[in-house]
């Protein structure tokens, strides 16, 4: 007698099966993800060989923070395009829109490697009417490279075929979609701001590795849930379909997507107030 509230045990995962788990359905997202990765090395060296400081910091610091992030993003979109309808990655509209997200990337890690190499600031920098404009056509860049994770959930959605586990897909549609959406909010009042401190800090006291103030609101914190709702409601929906209920697992998909909602829109509020998520 088979029991119905079996399920199979999850595959171990190894390299040699994430290779081609990541370079198979979209290889262009992925071998520039792993551009990026390899790109962190000199960047390191040059945090090593480089004395030079920005604000108390590495000059060479931000850019090895965002090329790991995109990165990350990039290798994780090459991994969801394996629920894409069929097809779609061969379509002309598709590949002109991702070759569109691909060099928005490589312009916002060259724009904010060459700020690091001249040692001034890319995010926030008004000094001058050029730095002004780059400033907005990054800005531009930024929202049109997170809208492939919106254009991802949509597809993913529309093609129930690609992942049969329907909370499952509900979670990766959820998480892609949210992704856009919070980001754009968030990082949209972001680019508004003369920075992204509300207030000003006294002892300089932060949060370890992350670099979050824990004295002053900061907008980063928001920003940086924003932008991986799209690994961790995807990670609760895993974990639900394998111990739930078909109909408690979409539940637990739903629950879990609205409290990583109220949760960033509440790190998002306390920044805008001045107010530390991690107080001293």
């Amino acid at each position: 007698m088979t029991d119905a509230t079996f399920s199979p045990p999850m595959p171990a995962l190894s390299l040699r099966g994430m290779i081609p788990a990541l370079f198979g359905p979209d290889p262009r997202l992925a071998v520039l993800g792993a551009v990026l990765l390899c790109s962190m090395i000199p960047t390191g060296l040059a945090m090593l060989i480089d004395p030079r400081l920005f604000q108390g910091e590495s000059i060479w610091l931000k850019p090895l923070k965002f090329e790991f992030a995109l990165a990350f993003y990039l290798l994780s979109l090459a991994f969801f395009a394996r629920f894409l309808p069929a097809g779609m990655l061969d379509r002309r509209g598709f590949r002109i829109f991702s070759a569109v997200v691909i060099l928005c990337i490589l312009g916002e890690v060259a724009w904010i490697g060459g700020a690091a190499m001249f040692g001034t600031a890319s995010h926030f920098n008004l000094s001058s009417p050029v730095m002004e404009g780059l400033y907005g056509l990054m800005g531009l860049f930024a929202v049109t490279l997170t809208s492939a994770s919106l254009v991802y959930g949509i597809a993913i959605w529309r093609n129930p075929a690609g992942l049969s586990d329907a909370a499952l897909r509900l979670s990766v549609v959820l998480g892609l979609v949210l992704t856009f959406l919070l980001t754009v909010v968030v990082a949209g009042y972001m680019s508004s701001q003369p920075g992204h401190l509300v207030g000003v800090p006294i002892t300089d006291a932060r949060v370890p590795v992350m670099g979050w103030s824990r004295e002053v609101g900061d907008l980063r914190l928001p920003h940086f849930l924003a932008t991986h709702a799209m690994h961790v409601i995807p990670l609760a929906g895993l974990v639900a379909s394998r111990m739930l209920s078909d109909a408690a697992a979409l539940r637990a998909v739903w629950a879990v997507s609205a409290g990583f909602v109220l949760v960033t829109l509440a790190g998002f509020a306390m920044a805008i107030m001045g107010l530390p998520v991690f107080p001293v």
